[in-house]
Formats: structure tokens, sequence, C-alpha cells
């Protein structure tokens, strides 16, 4: 008789972040379809959304309830500090209720968006050390990795790769960058991200002149290392993106406007103020299956978000990047789109109409090439399934 594995998933799941939460579902849908006695929960940011999202008990990630509020007063910042201490005895009680504890995708070994050594990579260093000093094995699971220049930062995003138990990446950059940090990698492998194991939706046909163009727009203020122009930076991309809006607009055609997080609303605010005009809506997502519908309805994408890009390009929808960090360059050479990739960090109307326009041109033969990549993605990610299991499921059996 076997005993049902424990097992637990870990991330800043639930908190608004739709791209973290189709990492969860991907790995949920692996979990029901191949262990489908295995006892799930999980230590997330947002544990209601999460519990009434997909059904399994959720904790907080944080002892602290404000801790993604800027502590400025001594109360709150005591309240950080308490915090940190509780969370080592929460987070190592809690791994050592499972068997194996899965963080699902998501960029946990990069700092490509502004991020502060003792937030989240902190969280995982607690995470990864616990699962070693408990004998809890801690699978990091088509991550993404990126060279990081803060030294607490990088210190604590080596470590958890070290201590965890197992690794892969979702594409080799990540792997790369985790070696030049000094982790071992030999035995670590890359896959597809994880979310291009959810369904896709019905394959979308060209509507038809004037063709509807979707655009993901992103709260884009650069990386970890650009604080010092984070404003500066901002303000080119959005001026950027509106002017390309503005653009396809005068040519008449319809704009949908995309977001992969809460904190993307203002940034839509701004656009539709900015254009004003009918041909310019904003769709109302809530998850990666909501936004490949979004995007499989359109002729053509243009996104920033890493997670727009793959809703865009598992539609089998020709797509050009806005692109913030090697990953998402990364992304668009695997789906063989590598030519249409543009700095999300200098935003050009102009070159980005032109190739929007070369884009357009060759949307059909793109359509093709997308439908295969997306058939070599499924293969990869049903191989990298079947190697997790070998992994981290041996059979448990009672005495």
């Amino acid at each position: 008789m076997r005993t049902p594995v424990r097992v637990g998933v870990f991330g800043l799941l639930g908190s608004g972040n739709l791209g973290n939460d189709g990492s969860l579902e991907a790995v949920l849908g692996y979990l029901r379809a191949e262990h489908p006695d295995a006892v799930v929960d999980a230590l997330c940011g947002g544990p209601e959304v999460v519990t009434a999202r997909y059904g399994i008990p959720a904790t907080r990630l944080h002892w602290y309830r404000g801790e993604y509020r800027t502590a400025s007063r001594a109360g709150a910042i005591a309240g950080k500090g308490l915090g940190k201490l509780v969370d080592v005895v929460r987070t190592a009680a809690w791994v050592r209720r499972h068997d194996v504890v899965i963080v699902p995708g998501m960029g946990v070994l990069e700092a490509t968006l502004p991020l502060r050594p003792w937030g989240f990579p902190y969280s995982l260093f607690l995470l990864c050390a616990s699962g070693r000093l408990v004998g809890t094995e801690v699978a990091l699971v088509g991550v993404g990795a990126a060279p990081i220049g803060n030294r607490p930062t990088r210190a604590l995003v080596r470590w958890s790769a070290r201590l965890a138990a197992y690794r892969s990446y979702r594409d080799a950059p990540s792997r790369d960058a985790m070696r030049e940090m000094g982790v071992d990698t030999a035995r670590d492998e890359v896959c597809p991200d994880l979310a291009f194991a959810l369904p896709a939706p019905e394959a979308g046909a060209p509507s038809g002149p004037p063709g509807l163009v979707c655009v993901g727009v992103m709260d884009f203020h650069g990386g970890d290392d650009d604080r010092a122009r984070a404003e500066e930076i901002h303000r080119r991309y959005l001026d950027g993106t509106t002017r390309f809006v503005r653009a396809l607009v005068e040519d008449g055609r319809p704009v949908r406007l995309l977001t992969g997080d809460a904190c993307d609303a203002p940034v839509v605010s701004a656009i539709l103020d900015a254009v004003d005009s009918p041909l310019v809506t904003a769709a109302e997502a809530v998850s990666l299956a909501d936004l490949m519908k979004e995007t499989a309805a359109a002729d053509t994408v243009v996104a920033t978000r890493y997670h727009n890009l793959i809703c865009a390009l598992k539609a089998g929808t020709p797509t050009l990047a806005l692109s913030y960090a090697a990953k998402s360059d990364a992304l668009m050479d695997r789906m063989g789109l590598a030519a249409y990739c543009h700095p999300a960090r200098e935003v050009d109307a102009d070159r980005l109409l032109e190739q929007f326009r070369e884009l357009e041109k060759r949307s059909a033969e793109l359509r093709q090439t997308l439908a295969e990549r997306n058939r070599v993605a499924g293969r990869q990610l049903a191989d990298h399934f079947s190697a997790l299991t070998a992994a981290l499921f041996p059979a448990k059996e009672t005495p």
C-alpha cells in the first residue's frame, strides 16, 4: 500500500501576477494527471486567491502582513524585522510537513525587475535551507535565472540554488547564469516555460482588414540595476508605446490592451487617456487562459511581459516582443521569431512600426512556424515531467 506523497508548492502565487499563477496551474495539472493521490498545499503570497481558484489549502508566505509595503515608521520597521525571524520558524515547520516542495517556474533566480535581497530572495533561501536541514526535497522546476549585480541578492540566490535538491530552467541563458554564479549545473535540465503545458486556445485566424492588434503593456521601470534612471526609463517606455498605439489607431486598427500583473493597470489608463479612441479597449484577463484567448483572436501581438509573450506564442499568433531581458530574446529565438525583438528601455515608435509591418507581411509563414515550435515544446515538457517524476516521486511504501 502506498502512502500519499505530501507536496508543497511555493512562491509569489495568487498575488496578481498571471505568469506566476500560470506556472502553478501547469504544475498542478501535471500532479493531478501523474500523481492524483498526492496531497498538495501552498505557501504563497495570496493564499485566499490560490485556495479559491485552485482548490488547495494555502498558507500566507510571510508572518508580517505589511511585508510588501514600504516601512517608514519605527513600528513598521520593527514588524518587518520581527517577521523575518518568525518566518525562519514558520518556513521550516511548513517544509517539514512535506516529502517534496516544488517552486513552479517563475523568475525566482533573477533580478530583471527591481528586487530587494530581504524580500523574496530571503524567502527562497529560507525554503531551500529548511529543505536541506529537515530532509525535504526542494525542486526549482523550470525557473528563470539571470546575472545579478547586487551582491547580497546574488549570494542568497546562489545559495538557494545550491541547497535545492533539483533544478531545471526555462531557457539556456538561465542555466548559464547560474553556472557563472558558481552553481554546478552539470545535471540541470533546460525545458520550455511551464506555461507551454497549459491547454491551447482554439487556433486564431486573421480577422480581415483592419485586423485586431493586442498590445501587452507593463509598469516597466527597468531592472534592479536601473534604479537611478527608473523614471526616465518608464517615461520613455510609456511615450514610445503610446505613440505606437496612436499610429495603429490612425491606420484604423482596433487595439486591445493586455496586462499580466495588477500593477500594470496605471499604464493601461495612461494610454487610454492619451489616445482617447473607441478603437482602443482594455482586456480584463484574470488568468493566462484568458490572455491566450485574447491573443488567439488577434491578427498580431506586441507585448512586453514575458508571459504575455508566451500566451501569444502559445496561441500561434505572430508576435513582436518589447524585450526587457535576455529571457524574452531567448523565448523569441526558441519560437523562431528572433528578428522581432525591440528594446523596452528604448522604445522607438517609428522603428517599432516598421518591425510590426514586416512581421505582418510574414504572418502566414510565421503561424506555421509557431504551430511546429509549439508541438516541439509540448513534447519537450512531457519528457521533462517524466524526468521530474523519476527524480522526485519514487514509490513510497508503508511499513
